[in-house]
């Protein structure tokens, strides 16, 4: 299964004081990253479908972004 990538985080303000903080309590640089999903999101129906069609062919399915 594919990891989700990682990608620096845009933090406002409020958080960015919060991870500055941290720095000073720890004396050391924090790097704040968010995981992005290389999945599709999908309704509740699509969801239904791929399902489906896995218990129809016996595999798992795995839908992308696009």
């Amino acid at each position: 299964m594919t990891a989700p990538e990682l990608r620096p985080a845009a933090l406002d303000d409020t958080a960015l004081g919060d991870v500055r903080r941290l720095e000073d309590q720890l004396g050391a640089p924090v790097v704040a990253y968010e995981a992005v999903s290389p999945f599709a999101a999908l309704s509740a129906d699509q969801l239904a479908e791929i399902q489906r069609v896995e218990s129809t062919l016996g595999v798992r399915l795995l839908a992308y972004r696009g």
